[in-house]
Order: C-alpha cells, then sequence, then structure tokens
C-alpha cells in the first residue's frame, strides 16, 4: 500500500514523541491521503493524493 502523495511526493515521516515526564518514543505522522479520480495527461485515473494538494488545486478532478 502506497503511503505517499501522487503529485507532490508526501511521505510518512518519522520523529519522537514527548511526553509531559519527558519519557521519548518514536511514531510517525502520516499524510492525509484520499483516494481520488483525476485528470491525468487527459484520462481519468484513480490516484492517491493529499488533502494539501486537494485544496490548493493542484489537482483536477475528473467528473
Amino acid at each position: 500500500m502506497a503511503k505517499r502523495c501522487e503529485i507532490c511526493g508526501k511521505t510518512i515521516t518519522f520523529g519522537i514523541q514527548l511526553s509531559h515526564s519527558h519519557i521519548r518514543t518514536k511514531r510517525t505522522w502520516t499524510p492525509n491521503l484520499q483516494r481520488v479520480k483525476a485528470l491525468v495527461g487527459g484520462r481519468t485515473k484513480r490516484i492517491k493524493v493529499c488533502t494539501q494538494c486537494l485544496r490548493s488545486g493542484k489537482v483536477q478532478r475528473a467528473t
């Protein structure tokens, strides 16, 4: 399963979660990906796109 935006290439990022008592644990942040029908090269195709690309108008949705 792809966890990457097909427009901007946004992927999972890794980091450390720091609690109030300073216990450090590893965690991941995943992008908010949506599966949409979009026009790619003049054809309709289902792609995974992050919501930031959808809102900014980088993707032209197919009807």
